[in-house]
């Protein structure tokens, strides 16, 4: 656990951390945070699986480069439980709403982009690339207001991802989870959790809702990493509150492996 957490010998050092990240914390919040767009694509079969990776890696993420875009990442499950719904997880960083909304039209005008992606693109029924995509929309939170790329050596495919949701029962719970959640961030950066975004959901399928990513070398790293998170002073601390107690109605668990081509 020592190996994850940083201690201080001298008493007043926390005391002058603490006001340091205060200011931080005004700083940032008067800073723009990132918008970020999940899109899930649903797949019926691992035809469809090949096509939309072709169309990701020598189409989208190649003209969304090109558009200054970066740190977008490419997930697929560790396992496949349901063969009929097989999903891949795109993430996309935007500097704002307007950057989100203008760049499909953009990209419509990329020659080259149209004519790499022609085989999705252009595709027509029966020969459809995917069975329909879920998108997600989130705004970054103002303590953690873009994405940090994970500071891992391990290989990238041996890496877990581990994107979590929490969901509230009414609105009131979901603003009590995220005032919660913002204490529980520096948690996660005190015991090195590699998080690469963190996020309130704005819109999609379930709501209200946060969702945020932690990477870590492999399965062992994780497990490790949460047990050092639990045994921190400021969760238990934190897991007391009586205000914070059922604001969380389901929490989602899904373990990823970024793709060769993934900026993450």
């Amino acid at each position: 656990m020592k190996s994850f957490i940083k201690t201080y010998a001298n008493p007043f050092a926390g005391i002058l951390v603490f006001a340091l990240c205060f200011c931080i914390s005004i700083n940032v919040k008067a800073a723009d945070r990132l918008y970020y767009q999940i899109k899930v694509y649903h797949l019926k079969n691992s035809s469809q699986v090949d096509r939309v990776e072709r169309y990701l890696k020598d189409a989208y993420l190649p003209a969304l480069h090109k558009l200054g875009i970066k740190n977008i990442g490419v997930f697929k499950p560790v396992e496949t439980t349901d063969t009929a719904d097989r999903k891949v997880y795109v993430f996309i960083p935007f500097k704002n709403m307007d950057e989100l909304e203008a760049t499909p039209a953009k990209l419509l005008q990329d020659k080259q982009y149209l004519e790499n992606g022609k085989d999705y693109l252009d595709a027509v029924r029966p020969n459809e690339p995917y069975v329909r995509i879920e998108t997600i929309l989130l705004r970054a939170f103002a303590v953690a207001p873009g994405v940090t790329p994970p500071n891992l050596t391990s290989n990238k495919a041996d890496r877990y991802y581990e994107l979590r949701s929490y969901e509230s029962a009414t609105e009131k719970n979901a603003t009590s989870k995220l005032k919660m959640f913002e204490s529980e961030i520096a948690i996660f950066n005190k015991v090195n959790s590699n998080g690469i975004f963190y996020g309130q959901v704005l819109a999609g399928s379930r709501m209200p809702n946060l969702m945020y990513m932690t990477t870590y070398k492999d399965k062992k790293d994780m497990d490790d990493h949460w047990t050092a998170f639990f045994a921190t002073d400021e969760w238990k601390t934190l897991n007391a509150i009586p205000e914070y107690k059922g604001v969380v109605a389901k929490a989602e668990r899904t373990f990823l492996h970024a793709t060769d081509y993934s900026d993450l």
